[in-house]
């Protein structure tokens, strides 16, 4: 850790606003957080909440002008924060925690501005047209989260490999944010956007988009969603080589917000279909028992385990 430990009356209360965002729209990712120690969660609580500020922004209803303007208010705000020019008693509690974290931990907060550069490339519309041009856009809106995470999390001294840490941890917020993309291609086609390649929808006769639950005639959607879900379980298993590296709660963390996704994925993989028709989720007591089972360290071990016969 970097920085003092102390916080403030102020900033307790900021981190605790943060907290509230997080437990309230987290969703898969609060069942990682929650297994933190309190500084850690408070600190993941920040950047999850101002992630999530961006993220409303360009999900939400304003038109491309208003969005761009209020996404350069946040970066003004990231520049306060860069500058030490933020006190603790700033009427904007997410960047009075977001400030306190970044003192106290590593975090390379410029990964905030590449996610506020992914959230533009969402503004302005833009496509994809091969996995390379997507992976760029996942780096910026996931990768970067996952870079960011990792200063929260640090690594334990005498772990191998850990100058790869920070491209594992990229590496698993892309296999994240692809799940999603996968989860999400209805939703995400009533609101105009296209996120999966445009030479795999066309390599598999989909390139007419997903505005309905019924497809074109030769159109081959399973076949598209085994392609990227293979692709995805490639990412998963590169990412996952963090887990080793991080301490037992910091890997707890990352196991279930990891292994939730994972399992999201077997079930995209066992009914590719169901996607079409409404968003594809887990139980909470599936997601309880992913995050008991993180905690346990069961998923590092296994990690630790593959990684050691490949070496061998």
């Amino acid at each position: 850790m970097t920085g003092t430990p102390y916080a403030s009356a102020p900033v307790l209360a900021a981190y605790s606003y943060c907290e509230a965002v997080t437990g309230q729209q987290a969703g898969n990712f609060s069942y990682g957080i929650r297994l933190l120690p309190a500084a850690k969660r408070r600190a993941m609580s920040a950047l999850y909440a101002f992630s999530r500020r961006v993220d409303d922004i360009g999900d939400g209803p304003l038109d491309a002008e208003s969005k761009r303007l209020r996404l350069e208010d946040a970066r003004t705000t990231l520049d306060r924060i860069k500058a030490g020019d933020l006190d603790e008693d700033d009427t904007d509690p997410v960047a009075v925690a977001l400030a306190h974290a970044v003192r106290r931990f590593p975090i390379p907060i410029g990964g905030l501005d590449e996610l506020i550069d992914g959230v533009q490339m969402d503004v302005r519309g833009e496509t994809y047209e091969t996995w390379d041009e997507l992976s760029a856009y996942c780096r910026c809106v996931a990768g970067a989260i996952g870079r960011l995470s990792l200063g929260v999390f640090g690594t334990v001294p005498g772990a191998r490999d850990t100058a790869r840490a920070a491209e594992y941890a990229d590496t698993l917020g892309l296999a994240l944010q692809l799940t999603n993309i996968l989860r999400d291609v209805r939703e995400d086609a009533a609101n105009g956007r296209t996120y999966l390649p445009s030479e795999d929808l066309a390599k598999f006769g989909c390139s007419a988009g997903f505005h309905s639950a019924t497809l074109p005639p030769g159109a081959d959607f399973t076949g598209l969603v085994q392609f990227e879900v293979r692709r995805a379980r490639a990412l998963f298993a590169q990412g996952m080589r963090l887990l080793p590296m991080l301490d037992r709660r910091s890997g707890a963390c990352v196991a279930a917000m990891s292994g939730i996704y994972r399992r999201l994925l077997d079930r995209i993989a066992e009914e590719p279909q169901a996607v079409l028709r409404g968003r594809v989720s887990l139980p909470g007591r599936e997601k309880a028992f992913v995050a008991v089972r993180g905690l346990s360290g069961y998923d590092a071990r296994t990690v630790h385990r593959q990684t050691a016969r490949g070496r061998a």
